[in-house]
């Protein structure tokens, strides 16, 4: 039977492949660590998972809710942009809460894509940010990645040879899955360039709390003139650990902000109203629990890399997100990250994400996600260290937590 047609314009999900031999193995008794879905393992804050069991006492609260989010949230969330980046939001026009962010991003696809549209999207990156436009039958075109010298040429190059000109430009800044780190500085650059060229931007701020090297990341709104063009994203699933609460944002110019939320407006009637009660009081606290989770992050880093290293494979030392973005061992990495993942898991009970996932361009890495406590973290490690051995990968030099990503 012939598929449909926005089913036909997906590729085969390549985790899939590696999490069904995970499974497998499972079946069969093998103890795999799980270093591939981005899944955060830490328990939500208490005082967050109070507020929640306080507000759903309350039978009003089980009603429907708002699908723009309810007002005192939408208003943590200007406040937040105020006291973090010193950007001034009205909650009631240029905030709109999102079931986290990536049904964001797959919305505003939704709301602001006509077909043949063309989007310049970094590859790799997260998937979503390609594939909410190909659904919407957009057209991507992949820019570079790194935030460096050769980004806006990029761009330059991608606007000369599109047809019709871009419509908008994703970035992600810390990334996923590359851990690269933007500065205020180019984004600046990036404004100036979309504002020149009628682009919008459309900003993945999901990991501005998980960094490691004391400098915060910036927001794209923090330059001025960003508001005409921008729309940035955010999470509360790894900043406040609350996954499988679906809470996000979506945050900057009006026009676009509304068409978002005219379009969820149809779709949704926004978060469980305790969730959303919850999440307000978690962004209007003292920001205690961010800077747990920040540690338990840097901290499992740290190990990683070291005990990796010890074990064979140098893994250049992120410093962002919950992500490691690791080359493919050098008398390995002609397998390509589909089916060296899939030896992990056979021949190392390692589970990693295969680079491939996040688009062509990642091919020769991984990316190994921190969800996993320091001691399985040096299990993995061991048998990392069993596996390189057994394969002909002499260890590398370690390397140490102040070298380059």
């Amino acid at each position: 039977m012939e598929e449909f047609h926005k089913v036909r314009r997906l590729p085969p999900y390549v985790f899939e492949q590696v999490n069904r031999l995970k499974a497998s193995a499972r079946s069969r008794g093998a103890d795999i660590v799980d270093l591939g879905m981005g899944n955060p393992d830490l328990p939500t804050p208490q005082g967050i998972v109070d507020k929640l069991v306080e507000v759903v006492r309350d039978p009003r609260t089980h009603r429907y809710s708002a699908s723009r989010g309810i007002p005192g949230l939408r208003r943590a969330q200007a406040a937040y942009y105020g006291r973090r980046f010193g950007v001034k939001l009205d909650p009631e026009t240029q905030v709109v809460a999102t079931l986290g962010s990536k049904e964001g991003f797959a919305n505003m696809a939704q709301a602001i894509t006509a077909p043949g549209d063309v989007v310049l999207c970094p590859n790799p990156t997260y998937p979503i940010h390609a594939f909410g436009f190909i659904m919407s039958g957009g057209v991507i075109r992949s820019t570079a990645a790194e935030p460096d010298d050769r980004f806006i040429p990029s761009l330059e190059r991608a606007v000369r040879h599109s047809i019709p000109q871009p419509l908008a430009l994703i970035l992600n800044y810390p990334s996923n899955p590359t851990a690269y780190v933007a500065t205020l500085d180019f984004y600046r650059d990036v404004i100036a360039f979309a504002r020149k060229h009628d682009i919008i931007v459309l900003s993945d701020l999901a990991y501005a709390e998980i960094y490691f090297d004391g400098t915060p990341p910036p927001s794209v709104l923090q330059v001025p003139g960003a508001m005409d063009v921008a729309v940035e994203f955010t999470s509360m699933s790894k900043t406040f650990s609350m996954p499988g609460w679906r809470m996000g944002f979506a945050v900057g110019n009006e026009r676009l902000i509304a068409a978002l939320a005219r379009v969820k407006s149809y779709l949704d009637y926004g978060a469980f109203t305790p969730i959303q009660v919850a999440a307000a009081a978690a962004l209007n606290g003292d920001g205690h629990e961010i800077e747990e989770v920040r540690a338990v992050y840097r901290r499992r880093r740290d190990v990683m890399v070291e005990a990796f290293g010890r074990a064979g494979w140098a893994v250049p030392p992120p410093p962002a997100t919950m992500f490691a973005w690791a080359p493919i061992p050098e008398p390995l990495r002609g397998l390509g990250s589909l089916a060296f993942s899939k030896r992990l898991v056979e021949e190392a009970d390692l589970a990693v994400a295969p680079g491939i996932g996040f688009g062509e361009h990642g091919d020769d890495h991984v990316r190994i996600a921190l969800v996993e406590n320091e001691q399985r973290i040096r299990q993995a490690a061991r048998n990392l260290k069993r596996f390189l051995a057994s394969a002909g990968a002499p260890p590398d030099n370690v390397v140490s937590l102040g070298a380059r990503h």
